[in-house]
């Protein structure tokens, strides 16, 4: 309307308040969907794939992680005022570097390996099954204290990469039993709120209150958070990000570069393909990782999955 004339008559429908709808900032996993979507997703890039085998084993693990996910009993609540007091010092309350893990995580790998019998496993894989059903209570322990603190043995990759998985699956049930109003993203915008890791990849959304709305995806509790787009998840710089692609590919999934840490994280952009998975799809487009690796970038973080990739 120019200044000095007649307003427009009827009723308003719009929002009262004006501009768009705040993100969510962080987004709890469902550990009863979570695993199954990745599998799923898993199988649908499978056909014409160069790595179509290996992406079969990454899906019949998946499957595994569901069955875990969605048949062990329920884990110990979390007592309150523990989070309260973690997110009062801007700390995550699930820290994977120094939370008590309860001994039922062990259950989920009993019940994983139990789950890939049926698989089959090329001989590596299998033999790094066989090490862990011969492993004591303590080898165990020390595999997943590696693989949370670092650093991984080479004699050890094999078997940590059901240890990661079984991790997974813990970490993601009690990120799930949080009460997320009661959480703050870090001052590591980077890091997840939840449990401290990084992320694996991120997302772009196509839909919903904010579309084009940026999330990251947590490598181990797979808590989604918010991260402002165009900024560095590694260094937080936003003078030299820009986005590198496959030439002629789909443009799902695209690597969001920084010259000013020389690191990269993948992107993948739902509205492209609304079914893409943050898990899945970067398994899937290693090709993109090796093309970006050669031109000098360094992955902002690694896939735990990629153990023994």
């Amino acid at each position: 309307m120019k200044q000095g004339g007649t307003p427009p008559s009827g009723k308003w429908m719009g929002n009262p308040q004006g501009g768009v709808k705040s993100p969510e900032p962080l987004i709890l996993p469902n550990p009863t969907t979570r695993f199954a979507d990745t599998a799923a997703r898993l199988r649908a890039l499978v056909t014409g794939h160069p790595m179509s085998e290996w992406l079969m084993f990454m899906a019949a693990l998946s499957d595994a992680q569901h069955a875990a996910a969605t048949t062990l009993a329920p884990l110990p609540a979390i007592d309150r005022s523990l989070v309260d007091r973690s997110v009062a010092g801007r700390m995550p309350p699930l820290a994977a570097d120094g939370h008590h893990r309860n001994s039922a995580w062990r259950d989920g790998l009993v019940m994983l390996l139990d789950g890939l019998e049926g698989s089959s496993l090329r001989a590596p894989a299998r033999e790094a099954v066989e090490k862990l059903r011969g492993a004591t209570t303590d080898d165990i322990e020390d595999l997943a204290d590696n693989f949370l603190r670092g650093p991984v043995s080479s004699g050890d990759v094999g078997a940590t990469l059901y240890v990661a998985a079984a991790l997974q699956v813990y970490f993601t049930r009690l990120a799930g039993s949080l009460d997320a109003s009661a959480l703050r993203l870090l001052p590591q915008r980077g890091l997840c709120p939840c449990c401290g890791s990084t992320a694996v990849s991120g997302t772009i959304t196509a839909s919903g209150d904010a579309p084009g709305i940026r999330y990251l995806y947590c490598s181990l509790c797979s808590t989604a958070w918010n991260h402002t787009r165009a900024i560095c998840i590694t260094c937080e710089s936003t003078r030299h990000v820009s986005l590198k692609e496959i030439e002629g590919g789909p443009g799902i999934v695209k690597a969001e570069t920084c010259d000013d840490c020389q690191t990269y994280a993948k992107m993948i952009y739902l509205a492209k393909d609304t079914k893409a998975d943050p898990y899945a799809d970067d398994l899937a487009t290693l090709d993109l990782d090796i093309m970006v690796g050669e031109a000098g970038w360094a992955r902002h973080a690694p896939n735990p999955m990629l153990l023994i990739g």
